[in-house]
């Protein structure tokens, strides 16, 4: 029985490698012709608390070459640090009418607090398409251009990047690598990018979106409450336009990046544990069947490998080596050593537990937290 249990392990390794998309390959844009003629986009940035990184990030957004109409709509969401000043000032220096700071109140009830900015931020443009970013993100100078030409190119309501995380403290070396590879595998970009399948995603730091298909998919705030508003966004928006054949972009940058560190384990852990819970729909039996597959996945290798007869390490050994073939691409793009892949057993067993931490969370009634809100977790239907 349980050399039989290895065996389907590896089979398990063998769709996930070969069956699944090939998730673990980073996807990035393939070339695309410019328009004719370009669309006027509206960038919009709820910032919360973001003095200390805008000076880096928000000069990448003044300094975009694009050559339709642009503005910025920094929406200033009750920051307690001089945000919006901070915001004011860089403007100034940079010479820049394209700066619009907008100040918003926090959300109203029922919805999550960067949702609510982000719509406030919506609801203050007039642009053909909004360029949804975060606060920390630095940007290429050609970004503008590049997202339109393949939304464009594409007749795709939402092209969208995920960026690369900041990877510097010890923490981030080994946990971040795997936070980008263990949500491509749940949201494979050629999945996402194929309009035969029904799965859609985006990744919340760069999102830009057709206006007016997104009032037609039911707008912001159709997600208002969720706090996986970039996959929620993702998914409503493939959904309202896969009958037509078309479909959302979803792709690995290769020069736009993060500028937000997470330092040590805890932090990591939080950002984790922030939606953990909600991705497995506040359900503890997916919970429980997500904590066994982990652990067969993962970690049922290493302990056969260890522990089991000879048959037992056979079968271990191609599993694991299916395994660390797999995390490799995603160890290259982070610049870290090779040998790392080994370490991705201990490090799934590290978001096993910050996805116990998600649901204890919930069971507390606390919910997920962020920027010092907390939100009571939505009653699951």
């Amino acid at each position: 029985m349980l050399l039989l249990m290895s065996f389907l392990v590896l089979l398990a390794w063998v769709y996930l490698v070969w069956g699944r998309a090939q998730f673990w390959q980073l996807t990035h844009f393939p070339p695309a012709a410019e328009p004719l003629a370009w669309p006027s986009i509206s960038i919009i940035v709820p910032a919360r608390n973001e003095a200390d990184v805008l000076p880096q990030s928000l000069p990448t957004l003044l300094q975009q070459h694009y050559p339709g109409l642009w503005n910025i709509i920094l929406v200033d969401d009750r920051s307690d640090d001089g945000t919006g000043d901070v915001a004011q000032k860089i403007a100034a220096q940079h010479a820049s009418s394209k700066l619009m700071v907008l100040s918003h109140n926090g959300p109203p009830e029922g919805w999550s607090g960067k949702l609510a900015a982000m719509h406030a931020g919506l609801a203050a443009s007039q642009s053909d398409y909004v360029l949804f970013t975060d606060a920390d993100i630095a940007h290429p100078q050609n970004q503008l251009r590049t997202l339109m030409a393949h939304a464009v190119a594409w007749s795709s309501p939402l092209v969208s990047l995920m960026v690369k995380l900041r990877c510097e403290s010890v923490a981030e070396h080994y946990l971040i690598p795997a936070f980008v590879y263990f949500f491509h595998m749940l949201y494979p970009c050629r999945h996402v990018w194929d309009d035969r399948k029904k799965i859609g995603a985006a990744a919340g730091g760069v999102m830009l979106v057709h206006r007016q298909t997104l009032h037609e998919a039911g707008g912001l705030e159709k997600i208002k409450h969720t706090l996986i508003d970039d996959c929620s966004l993702g998914q409503m928006l493939k959904d309202h336009v896969r009958a037509a054949r078309r479909t959302v972009i979803l792709a690995n940058a290769t020069d736009t990046h993060s500028l937000r560190g997470y330092g040590d384990w805890k932090n990591i852990r939080d950002m984790i544990a922030r939606t953990a819970f909600e991705q497995l729909q506040f359900s503890y039996p997916f919970l429980g069947g997500c904590v066994v597959g982990l652990g067969l996945l993962f970690v049922w290798p290493v302990l056969a490998l260890l522990f089991g007869g000879m048959a037992h390490k056979f079968f271990a050994l191609l599993t694991l080596g299916l395994m660390v073939y797999s995390y490799l691409p995603m160890i290259r793009y982070y610049g870290r050593p090779l040998f790392q892949a080994l370490s991705l057993p201990v490090v799934a067993v590290a978001y096993v537990v910050a996805t116990l931490h998600s649901a204890r969370q919930y069971a507390r009634g606390l919910g997920g937290s962020w920027k010092g809100r907390h939100y009571a977790p939505e009653p699951h239907a």
